[in-house]
């Protein structure tokens, strides 16, 4: 959108500068894959397509099912949708701060444009600060509503920010998950893990110049690798900030 909320505008693309992300992304040569086409090939199931690439979008705002969806269908890109359900289902809480957001109803919609559907947990929480039973919940509410609303399994689920843990992701293999994906800034790889799969957020301050060289293997790092001890710092602040204040937004 041209002028989105405050909180989310670091992380949102005008519809010109979206438009030409997807041409540079069209006249790559790269195959758009979804992301079971990935957890297909992480699995030994399949190999993957000619010089693949994925395209997610979390949340579930209110561009994805109108002019989001239907750029990518223009231009017969696939991509996978994670869906934050608190924010989304009727009567829903999240933790997210308000913006234009979808419905539930609409998740049907955007696997007829080509997208596959995943969960986004049920408040958009910083999973690796929750107690088990709340992660739980986060994870296994969230997939069961989906699951209602499109009439099939969901297999896979984005971790809100990235944020994540052993812990966590023992429990969303658990929980049924076959696939996680974290963020780390990085490209993915042959060698990545299954439930901390690398992505790259796009800003808004992000040019063509910068898409065409992600395409290309350049101007990131890959994943796997070790955490930065900058990172490491980060995530203990976060958890001990979490037992004096509870639960917080991811973002």
């Amino acid at each position: 959108m041209d002028d989105p909320p405050g909180w989310i505008a670091e992380f949102t693309v005008t519809p010109k500068q979206f438009a030409a992300h997807l041409d540079a992304i069209a006249g790559s040569g790269r195959t758009p894959l979804t992301i079971s086409a990935l957890a297909d090939h992480l699995a030994g199931r399949a190999p993957l397509p000619p010089r693949p690439v994925l395209l997610t979008f979390d949340d579930g705002f209110a561009d994805l099912p109108g002019p989001t969806a239907q750029t990518l269908a223009g231009r017969g890109l696939a991509a996978t949708a994670y869906l934050t359900t608190g924010a989304i289902a009727p009567g829903g809480r999240s933790l997210l701060p308000p913006a234009p957001m979808m419905t539930l109803a609409q998740a049907a919609g955007l696997e007829q444009h080509g997208m596959e559907i995943g969960s986004h947990t049920v408040t958009h929480a910083q999973l690796d600060t929750l107690p088990a039973k709340a992660l739980a919940v986060e994870l296994r509410s969230s997939k069961a509503v989906l699951e209602d609303a499109l009439g099939h399994p969901v297999r896979h689920l984005a971790y809100p920010h990235g944020y994540n843990s052993a812990r966590v992701r023992s429990m969303s293999a658990r929980a049924g998950y076959e696939t996680a994906t974290a963020v780390r800034h990085a490209l993915s790889s042959d060698r990545d893990q299954r439930y901390r799969i690398a992505r790259l957020i796009v800003r808004r301050t992000h040019t063509v110049a910068d898409v065409t060289d992600w395409l290309a293997g350049r101007g990131a790092r890959i994943a796997p690798y070790r955490d930065r001890p900058k990172t490491v710092a980060w995530r203990w602040y976060r958890r001990g900030r979490a037992v004096l204040r509870g639960p917080e937004f991811a973002g």
